[in-house]
């Protein structure tokens, strides 16, 4: 069996397997010591995860996504002249060495060159003091001149280089700040982007309305395909289509920019700036996440805020703390931190491993999480006015944006530990199960955030060539809500049957779901079969027999699952398709453990191959990104998958499902009318 190339991206396609269960059986150890091999891995396991918790109860992997992270963090600091030789030298450390062989910069691992990525980086080197002329510096340089220079770069990238008067402001989608003034029911008002744009752009109104230049240390000319013409001339989209429709639109903005009544701007502009500052978290932060802090940091900076301010130096203390030293004196950049996530399946990883209910320490994860949930309203309460509150952010602070991924994975590890103070579990649970079932989209499912935040437009933008700024509904979230419904006793709730019905509905052809926050298809799959059978389908089930069929076919030849992160682009070459890390072989056995295949051959060659792939300490290598951001735009590798999921999937594999899995009653009325509508 030999592999092929995607002629797309020149990567190498490991060989679908034809039928990975129609081996033989000198090739495929047989049930004889699989059981003693996963004991032996889950005791390590454990061992090692247990002594990864924080005194306080959580647990937090690092976030690993790209060096765009590290290069916007010194061109920030550039700006607002705090840039210092310590951090410089030590992102430059951690940037020179994710550079490939071909002079660029990747998104993930393995990945091919990616243009603004490089860009970035290139620019973050140079402020470092490398020349341009020093032979990693040239690679990169003539890279990205041969795809088209600065001129081909995502917005954000270009963003960053106006700044620095690299690119003209003119040259960029207009991003007024009247936008905040949109009502809730006009196209492209703040709240149909996702949350995590909305948080981005609001800022960015901002700095586009006041187009800053600080002066540039150098220039750029390098990266241009012709220096004297930077920028030449694109035809629009035709008229007719999306894209056209809305290059002329930007055309037109930019045209009323000058129209535009002075105090109706510094009005637009103080409301955004209002906006910004009442959504700052307790910590400094603003979302959690990376890009919405830097943005608020430099909207807020030109409109007089000062470095002492309260406000910035929140801000400034709070992207500190996302930075990871590490022992070579690097310093890694997190777009983001994961502890209630890394936390609550730490938790539901030692409990199904058989670690006793009432462990210490699992308690004290309990106890960690309860004082992390949300009981104030924030954005969601937009669409969801009468709602109340509860639930869990995915970060250490981020209560204007709890997520309903974070909170059902919240209850169902809630469920597992026996806490001394059951009643305050069940009152956090309560309130949690009544805002996931009252954060339902109309179409029955759920998205990470928001409800039915499935506008057509915001994509369309000219501004928007980022990543995904929209949060429909998703198979994965979806499945995780009904998985937790399910445990809840709400198998036969009208509301989680539409949920049911919808993750039936989007099944694909193969078999597999699509994956929105992992990757991709394998996580979509791994996360809908266990749900769909803790709702009571059984396993003989058409559906579940077509996921089944699907995983042993996709199943490596060494026993493991893998899928690369270019399946979100080239579907028919790369879905299911990949090299076999931990994670993505742990949610294929426990897809095919709830659809009762304990006995069949791809589990006891999925289960050998973790427990050989287990290094002595307990932990599993992983350096492939199985974690989703934005499909192929924005990839995260989570450094506690690796171990979170094998073992879960090992426990399962010894101890059985979780929950009891016989026929659910019918819910009470315990949760009648938590829609809150």
């Amino acid at each position: 069996m030999t592999a092929t190339t995607d002629g797309s991206t020149g990567a190498t396609i490991p060989p679908r397997r034809a039928d990975a269960a129609s081996e033989s059986d000198s090739t495929t150890p047989g049930a004889a010591g699989v059981p003693e091999a996963a004991e032996r891995a889950v005791r390590r396991a454990t061992d090692h995860l247990l002594a990864g918790q924080d005194p306080e109860g959580w647990w937090k992997g690092d976030l690993e996504t790209n060096v765009t992270m590290d290069a916007e963090d010194l061109l920030l600091r550039q700006f607002l002249g705090i840039r210092d030789e310590a951090t410089t030298h030590a992102a430059a450390l951690h940037i020179r060495g994710e550079q490939r062989a071909d002079g660029t910069w990747a998104t993930f691992y393995g990945g091919p060159g990616e243009l603004s990525a490089t860009i970035e980086a290139y620019v973050a080197l140079r402020l470092a003091g490398d020349a341009p002329d020093a032979p990693h510096m040239a690679r990169a340089s003539a890279w990205v001149r041969e795809h088209g220079g600065i001129a081909s770069a995502r917005v954000f990238t270009r963003i960053w280089l106006a700044l620095f008067g690299w690119w003209k402001w003119e040259d960029l989608p207009e991003l007024p700040p009247e936008l905040i003034w949109f009502p809730t029911w006009l196209p492209l008002n703040i709240y149909d982007f996702g949350c995590w744009a909305r948080q981005t752009i609001v800022p960015l109104t901002i700095v586009s309305a006041k187009r800053p230049v600080r002066p540039a240390p150098f220039a750029l000319d390098e990266l241009h395909t012709d220096p004297a013409h930077p920028n030449p001339p694109k035809p629009f989209a035709p008229l007719a289509s999306w894209d056209g429709a809305f290059q002329r639109l930007d055309r037109m903005v930019h045209k009323l920019r000058r129209a535009v009544p002075r105090r109706l701007r510094d009005a637009a502009i103080g409301t955004a700036a209002r906006w910004i500052v009442e959504r700052q978290e307790n910590d400094g932060c603003w979302g959690g996440i990376q890009p919405p802090a830097v943005y608020s940091v430099i909207a807020l900076h030109l409109l007089g805020y000062d470095l002492e301010h309260p406000v910035m130096r929140a801000g400034l203390e709070s992207l500190d703390r996302f930075a990871i030293w590490r022992e070579d004196g690097s310093r890694m950049i997190e777009a983001c931190q994961s502890p209630v996530w890394d936390t609550c399946l730490a938790t539901i990883a030692l409990a199904d491993a058989g670690l006793p209910a009432d462990h210490p320490q699992l308690v004290k994860a309990v106890d960690w999480m309860l004082g992390e949930e949300i009981r104030r309203p924030g954005d969601w309460a937009v669409k969801r006015p009468q709602l109340p509150p509860g639930g869990w952010a995915f970060e250490f602070h981020n209560d204007n944006y709890p997520d309903i991924d974070d909170t059902a994975e919240v209850v169902l590890a809630l469920r597992r530990v026996r806490h001394p103070q059951p009643a305050r579990v069940d009152g956090a649970i309560g309130r949690a199960v009544r805002w996931n079932l009252g954060m339902q989209s109309k179409n029955g499912a759920w998205g990470a955030f928001d409800v039915d935040n499935t506008s057509p437009f915001p994509n369309r933008l000219p501004f928007c060539d980022f990543g995904e700024v929209i949060d429909p509904p998703s198979a994965d979230v979806t499945a995780h809500v009904v998985e937790m419904l399910a445990a809840e006793g709400l198998a036969h709730d009208p509301r989680t049957r539409r949920g049911i019905d919808w993750l039936l509905a989007e099944q694909e052809a193969d078999g597999s779901w699509f994956g929105r926050w992992g990757v991709n298809y394998v996580y979509g799959t791994g996360s809908v079969v266990p749900a769909l059978t803790a709702a009571g389908l059984p396993a003989s089930h058409p559906a579940i027999r077509r996921a089944v069929a699907w995983l042993e076919r996709v199943q490596n030849d060494d026993g493991g699952w893998g899928e690369d992160l270019r399946s979100y682009q080239h579907v028919t070459e790369w879905s299911g398709r990949g090299a076999s890390t931990a994670s993505q072989t742990a949610w294929a056995l426990m897809a095919l453990l709830a659809a009762g295949e304990k006995d069949a051959k791809a589990v006891e060659r999925g289960v050998r191959w973790l427990a050989e792939t287990q290094r002595e300490d307990g932990s599993w290598d992983e350096p492939h990104f199985t974690g989703t951001g934005f499909p192929w735009d924005f990839s995260i590798n989570y450094h506690l998958y690796r171990q979170v999921f094998p073992l879960t999937a090992l426990g399962r594999y010894l101890h059985g499902d979780p929950f009891d899995r016989a026929p659910l009653a019918t819910a009470g009325g315990r949760y009648a009318g938590a829609e809150g509508r």
